[in-house]
């Protein structure tokens, strides 16, 4: 009796064990930046399912959704997501901006968008620096549902360019009603004052419980270091706004992962089954302190003053003869 009560405490024990490694381990991939909380996969796969930048910004701001789980000011409830849209010809930004207080708003991401023909389309969402420590971009992957059943002569679902495959989002909803001839450019109408009377605010779920929710967004996008719609960030950028409390609040946290984070430079191919695959090409510099760097300066060294002790060994051996000479 004793031994099987033995074995069944052994039991209960690792059981726990594995349930608490298993809590711990999300926690690994913390950053602690603000951006852990707001999935940029998630952001842009609700634009694709969106049927307008207002329901969009509907969607964006639903507890079911799951994509924002910023609570920047702290009060203990999410932040409201603002959509606001700016336009140049052909080229469209979405900027998500959260309503942080009365006085104050802090830009989360910007999605931009251009038209490259007339059934063509490319999309790009960038998280922001102040958010994400550096500027994070994401794009569809040509794989799954993004691949469009375009045949190659039409414009294709996907088009090769020397960053890597481009994915055509002509046919997203939302996309498609943008450039619609009649479409007024969208301004959410809504404050720190005045929000939706269907907005109801939810606490922001725990780290472990919400990375599984953000990670299951990222499966269909990729991260790239191209920014494809240079026109873009010049309608951007004198209209982005941040907040000084939040900047304050994350000083810290956004410093050091800017000074420890490990800096890579990817270059895009592709792969045999048409995936985009980055391989790092930072390039490895040698020491110039090494062993070998100075064994071989000291032997050059080394050589030179042999040749100079040559030289002057043989003018002084000569000038002793031509004297020894002219005394005979």
């Amino acid at each position: 009796m004793n031994i099987r009560h033995y074995f069944t405490a052994c039991i209960v024990c690792l059981g726990m064990t594995l349930t608490v490694s298993a809590q711990d381990q999300p926690e690994q991939d913390s950053t602690g930046l603000p951006g852990d909380n707001f999935s940029l996969q998630g952001a842009l796969d609700l634009f694709k399912q969106s049927a307008s930048p207002e329901a969009f910004e509907k969607l964006l701001n639903s507890a079911d959704n799951k994509v924002n789980n910023l609570d920047l000011n702290e009060d203990g409830n999410t932040d409201y997501i603002r959509v606001v849209n700016k336009k140049d010809n052909d080229v469209q930004v979405f900027i998500l901006q959260a309503l942080v207080s009365s006085t104050e708003s802090q830009d989360i991401a910007v999605i931009e968008l251009e038209k490259t023909g007339d059934n063509n389309a490319i999309v790009q969402i960038v998280g922001d620096a102040d958010i994400y420590g550096e500027s994070v971009i994401a794009e569809p992957a040509e794989e799954g549902d993004n691949a469009f059943n375009y045949t190659t002569a039409s414009h294709g679902p996907a088009a090769a360019s020397p960053e890597g495959i481009v994915v055509n989002v002509w046919l997203w909803p939302c996309v498609r009603f943008v450039y619609a001839p009649a479409y007024a450019v969208w301004v959410s109408p809504w404050t720190w004052y005045s929000r939706p009377v269907w907005y109801r605010p939810w606490r922001p779920l725990p780290w472990h419980v919400y990375r599984p929710v953000r990670y299951a967004y990222a499966r269909r996008y990729v991260v790239v270091p191209v920014q494809r719609i240079p026109p873009a960030r010049v309608i951007y950028r004198p209209v982005r706004t941040t907040s000084v409390t939040v900047i304050n609040r994350n000083r810290v946290v956004v410093n050091n992962y800017r000074t420890t984070r490990n800096v890579n430079r990817y270059t895009p191919n592709r792969t045999n089954s048409g995936g985009r695959q980055y391989q790092s090409s930072t390039p490895v510099r040698a020491d110039r302190g090494s062993a070998i760097n100075r064994g071989g300066r000291a032997d050059r060294g080394t050589r030179v003053s042999e040749n100079r002790g040559g030289r002057s060994s043989g003018n002084r051996t000569r000038g002793s003869r031509k004297r020894a000479e002219r005394g005979n």
